[in-house]
């Protein structure tokens, strides 16, 4: 047989002039939370709409020309096209709200770096939580008009395609991205040239190409290193998420930092709030430092001047899942660095010291070379500290500088249309700018019962209709018989969707305990077989590929579910991503999650859940244990620290059981004339009131511009100006106070009362020796509390000393007079800290005196 070659050629259609703006909204991610949007491209071809993945630019590129120009004379079409335009229109003209607002000036702007963004499944540079939460807080940034920038990576290979074979075994399936099918595009210069940079690595410097993503008003940018000037293995830097070795994911996050940061200079973008939305993007605080010394400050002073105006977010939870890279490897990369910082390789390695580990840890980094920090539920706040108490050995953790802000998701992405369009008739068009009002919410109430059934049941069928689709592919991929295809779908009717439903969707990591319901599979029994009222589980979700105790777990579900008993009613459904994500949260009726307590930093697909009326029932750990208020979900009390595993997950387990059994499923099947449950529907409203302006991403970005990111403004052009003056003085101080703080010391003159009459004056007075330093260098302090209380020491009154004077031996002399406000016993505690008014946080040096 003679060889032959194969040759393609493309042909695009031509879209007509009255649908000229498509392509402007195929390259928005405005779509990614604008239903009617994309419903306008599957009413051209649905069959095409779903071939190309819901993906609007692969779309118009494939799309039959004449289909197009059919639209185009379809008046109705037309109708919905031009409705579009006016809402897109509207949105878009929006003023910069926050240049407005005292702390924000024209010309201000915050730049967002983080390793992955997940704004909708047509752009695959996402794997999970981290990128899902990135892209929530991109959306909801837009719809708050902030002036806002987003970098990251553009990924050749996004996260994997997931398959599950027959035995339950887990296949990653990669493929490669088509750039020209992203709703991504070149950034461009002023005079129409593409935005380059290099980055230097050891021996080489490599180029990264900046593409730009639209999201609203925010702007994405993207480093791709696949260009044809790098070596082949630099090609592929930029190549996977999280794929590959140590050396790639260290030369991932220095083009993404410090790439990062060379991309926004060259597009001349003057951030002046930078935030690293996890450790990974820490680099780029060294490059900003490193600039600022080669514009002549010395490196102390950078740091003070980079880390004033940054804010760090960990969405880690035990200490192990921070990025850390070993000295040999820190030195091949970074030994250079050294010189242009002017700083000792000594000096450099203990920017990312973490005690007890010899790796430079990106997390210490970060937390070094910033002055913001938080995680992101009350919890994880206090996890968070805790794991970092070291980076301020005399501070306690409840008192280090480590705060939270919990998460929030965006609503528009998530709330399903069929809510949106019933809020509309009995809430008002308003509701959209009433995200945050609880009062306003109040109104879900107000909705008839028989409705809010019907929007329920309406979104369990849609997702059934989903369901049955993947699992009837899984089946025939897998051999599967049309018998066993009607055993597994038997209780997936959307015709009558009255089955009980449960689900289970994440990540699978062994912390998650996805199979806690598998620890007594007898008890599991009598609640999944009584054939009066049956209960449907589905699981879904994807184990990294290096994740073997994770794949275990899909194995064990595929396992149970094989079970003949169970067959039908443990459903394993492949390839959870965004959109099976939409329809889970949005159609089953109970959403569980059971991890092991406190090692859910958030969670937020439980949000998701409860702002579309599906009722949670979760472990009390991350957003729950602020989220559940005991009338508005069911929660599992976690077992006490010292509990022993197997004894944590028995008692955990039964704690479900108990409350599927006697709770949830009674509930939900007392159903009255109407076919409901009166009960359940109750619940469901109150969750939705409850929890939808509480867990929204508008109230979460929100929360950073009041809490962080208006200070971080402020004190950035503080410490800049005159040419960074206060930087310079801050740096000064703190040397002086590190080199003097060994030696500082106090002592209490007074003599401490036992007793006392209400209505005394308490005379405290100590004595300081401050080795050099001055009285307003420190703050001597009394901390009260009433004993009873068992109060935090973040919570205890605080009552400042006054400096008297200097004694004959030259220490400093204190006092303060008090007169207790309240009778009974009460505790009390005397320290001295570092203090002066240009620190972010008061405690930030980590120096602490008690007595």
């Amino acid at each position: 047989m003679s060889t032959r070659t194969a040759f393609t050629v493309t042909v695009n259609p031509k879209i007509p002039s009255r649908l000229s703006r498509m392509e402007e909204l195929a390259n928005n991610l405005w779509y990614s939370w604008d239903r009617e949007t994309r419903a306008l491209f599957s009413r051209i071809d649905p069959r095409l709409w779903e071939a190309t993945g819901h993906n609007p630019k692969a779309f118009l590129k494939r799309v039959d020309e004449s289909l197009l120009y059919k639209a185009a004379a379809d008046q109705t079409f037309l109708s919905s096209y031009n409705s579009v335009l006016l809402a897109y229109d509207s949105y878009h003209s929006e003023s910069l709200q926050y240049n407005h607002i005292e702390g924000f000036n024209p010309g201000d702007r915050v730049a967002y770096f983080c390793f992955e963004f997940g704004f909708h499944e047509s752009l695959p540079v996402y794997s999970g939580g981290l990128g899902i939460l990135a892209g929530d807080h991109c959306k909801a940034a837009s719809d708050l008009c902030l002036p806002f920038v987003a970098v990251g990576l553009l990924y050749r290979q996004g996260y994997f395609f997931q398959t599950i074979d027959s035995q339950g075994n887990q296949q990653a399936v990669y493929t490669d991205s088509d750039f020209e099918d992203l709703p991504v595009k070149p950034a461009l210069h002023d005079d129409g040239s593409e935005v380059r940079v290099q980055v230097a690595l050891p021996g080489r410097k490599v180029m990264a190409k900046v593409w730009q993503v639209i999201i609203g008003h925010v702007s994405l940018y993207l480093l791709d290193t696949d260009l044809p000037e790098n070596p082949q293995n630099d090609r592929l830097i930029t190549h996977q998420l999280y794929g590959g070795d140590k050396t790639l994911r260290i030369e991932q996050e220095i083009i993404l930092g410090i790439g990062g940061v060379s991309a926004l200079q060259e597009m001349g973008i003057k951030p002046t709030v930078w935030h690293s939305n996890e450790g990974h993007a820490a680099f780029m605080m060294l490059e900003r430092a490193r600039n600022l010394v080669r514009q002549g400050l010395d490196f102390a002073s950078a740091v003070e001047a980079v880390a004033v105006n940054t804010v760090f977010t960990t969405h880690t939870a035990v200490p192990a899942g921070h990025d850390h890279f070993s000295k040999a490897m820190m030195h091949d990369y970074f030994s250079g660095f050294c010189h242009d910082l002017k700083i000792s390789w000594e000096e450099f390695m203990a920017l990312g010291h973490m005690p007890g580990c010899d790796d430079f840890n990106m997390t210490a980094l970060a937390i070094h070379m910033s002055r913001t920090h938080n995680g992101v539920s009350k919890i994880h706040g206090d996890v968070s500290a805790r794991i970092c108490h070291d980076l301020w050995p005399q501070i306690e953790p409840e008192e280090n500088p480590i705060a939270y802000i919990t998460n929030g998701v965006h609503v528009p992405t998530f709330l399903a249309q069929e809510w949106s369009d019933l809020f509309d008739r009995y809430l008002g068009y308003e509701w959209r700018s009433k995200m945050c009002d609880t009062e306003f919410w109040s109104l879900v109430d107000a909705i008839p019962d028989h409705l809010f059934w019907s929007v329920r049941q309406t979104l369990k069928s849609q997702m059934f209709y989903g369901i049955r689709a993947r699992l009837t592919e899984q089946n025939r991929r897998n051999s599967g018989s049309e018998a066993h295809l009607d055993r597994l779908l038997k209780l997936v009717d959307p015709i009558n969707p009255n089955v009980l439903v449960l689900g289970f969707a994440r990540r699978f990591a062994t912390y998650k305990r996805a199979t806690l319901l598998f620890e007594n599979l007898d008890w599991l029994r009598r609640i999944l077989l009584d054939p009066e009222h049956p209960v449907l589980f589905i699981f879904s979700g994807k184990a990294h590929p290096a994740d073997i105790p994770g794949q275990d777990l899909i194995r064990r579900i595929s396992q149970v579910s094989r079970m003949p008993e169970f067959e039908g009613r443990i459903l394993l459904v492949e390839n959870y991503d965004m959109r099976l994500a939409r329809r889970l949260v949005a159609g089953v009726d109970v959403w569980l999650n059971s991890p092991i307590y406190p090692l859910e930093a958030s969670g937020t697909s439980g949000m998701k859940a409860g702002i579309n009326g599906t009722l949670n029932v979760s472990v009390l750990d991350g957003w729950w244990e602020e989220g559940y208020d005991g009338k508005n979900g069911w929660a599992v009390k976690p077992a006490s620290d010292d509990t022993e595993a197997v004894l944590r997950d028995k008692d955990e387990s039964q704690s479900f059981y108990e409350i599927l059994q006697d709770q949830v499923i009674p509930m939900y099947y007392r159903r009255g004339k109407f076919g409901y449950s009166s009960e359940w529907v109750k619940m469901a409203k109150y969750s939705m009131t409850s929890l939808l302006p509480r867990y929204n991403a508008t109230r979460m970005v929100n929360e950073y511009v009041n809490k962080f990111y208006v200070a971080a403004n402020e004190q950035g052009a503080q410490y800049a100006r005159d040419d960074f003056a206060n930087a310079k003085s801050i740096a000064a101080w703190k040397a002086k106070v590190r080199a003097a703080w060994g030696d500082v010391s106090l002592r209490r003159l007074d003599t401490p009362c036992k007793q006392i009459d209400f209505g005394t004056t308490l005379n405290f007075k100590v004595a300081a020796k401050l080795n050099g330093l001055q009285p307003d260098d420190v703050a001597v302090e009394l901390l009260l509390c009433r004993q009873y209380k068992k109060m935090r020491l973040n919570s205890f009154q605080r009552f400042r000393f006054e400096f008297a004077e200097v004694d004959a031996t030259g220490e400093h002399l204190f006092e303060l007079h008090h007169m207790p406000e309240l009778c009974g016993k009460q505790e009390y505690y005397l320290r001295m800290y570092p203090c002066h008014p240009l620190l972010t946080h008061p405690l930030e040096m980590g120096r602490m005196v008690w007595l």
